[in-house]
């Protein structure tokens, strides 16, 4: 496994909520702290449904590397903003359909970089990118000769985009997405999804706990109408934009009495 041109030099800051680790905790993993979990549990008192999310996310994100594998022959796997090692990874999916898939991994999260270590170094089709995402060049560089960027790519931005704040510049998530779709192979996919609220209560309150909790290092839940102009201009396959576990469900979707109500994670998969 390769882990990019950077070494490890970021300090794990156990007195800040980290994104991944709060995920992490509400996965019901075990790499994450007090502080982690205090966050999730003020998120929880503003929006119940998190956990459900969380959970209904990596059931996404399973059909998803799932069907690009079996059913459109997709070898290739860029995921950004990663997040910490749990069960059923981007490449234990993909490679349990076919062996030589090829997944990296892209994260700037200290924590992530140190378990990447130590769960993926037997793993010659994995590699582990120390970057900020939205360092579009940068990621190009660190697998310019672990992918063959002449045949399709699948770059996953899934539960993440929430993560990025609003930006006038090459930063902002829709610069960032720009510069991904022009960086693909022609036949390559795109996955992005993000929270969403029509609450604009619960919108306000989740952005403001995120930020104060990380330090002012988090983005905002947006509306659909802000996510689905994200996929301006691409192709997205059926069922288009949806709640994640309306898009391809391998059974009956939960009934209107089971889903969440403040908030969902909303998205889809684009092809180039």
């Amino acid at each position: 496994m390769g882990y990019g041109e950077k070494s490890q030099t970021h300090h794990i800051d156990m007195n800040t909520p980290s994104v991944a680790r709060m995920y992490d905790a509400l996965l019901g993993g075990v790499n994450n702290y007090e502080v982690d979990r205090t966050a999730c549990n003020d998120l929880l008192r503003i929006a119940p449904s998190t956990q459900l999310l969380a959970r209904n996310n990596r059931a996404f994100l399973r059909r998803v590397v799932r069907i690009l594998v079996q059913d459109y022959g997709i070898r290739q796997f860029l995921d950004h903003g990663s997040g910490l090692p749990t069960q059923d990874n981007v490449h234990e999916i993909a490679q349990r359909f076919h062996d030589n898939c090829r997944v990296a991994y892209v994260d700037n999260d200290p924590m992530v970089h140190a378990h990447g270590r130590s769960t993926l170094d037997e793993n010659d089709n994995t590699r582990v990118i120390d970057a900020d995402m939205r360092h579009t060049q940068e990621v190009f560089e660190a697998t310019e000769s672990f992918f063959d960027w002449k045949k399709p790519i699948a770059a996953l931005f899934v539960s993440v985009l929430h993560c990025l704040p609003d930006r006038n510049d090459e930063l902002a998530p829709e610069a960032m997405i720009g510069r991904v779709v022009n960086m693909l192979p022609a036949g390559s996919f795109i996955v992005m999804c993000q929270l969403v609220s029509d609450d604009p209560t619960v919108r306000n309150d989740v952005t403001q706990l995120m930020a104060q909790a990380t330090g002012n290092t988090w983005g905002r839940v947006r509306t659909r109408e802000e996510v689905r102009a994200y996929f301006g201009g691409l192709r997205v396959l059926e069922p288009h934009l949806v709640d994640v576990v309306d898009w391809r469900p391998d059974s009956a979707p939960p009934p209107p009495e089971l889903r969440a109500t403040d908030w969902v994670e909303w998205g889809g998969v684009a092809r180039l």
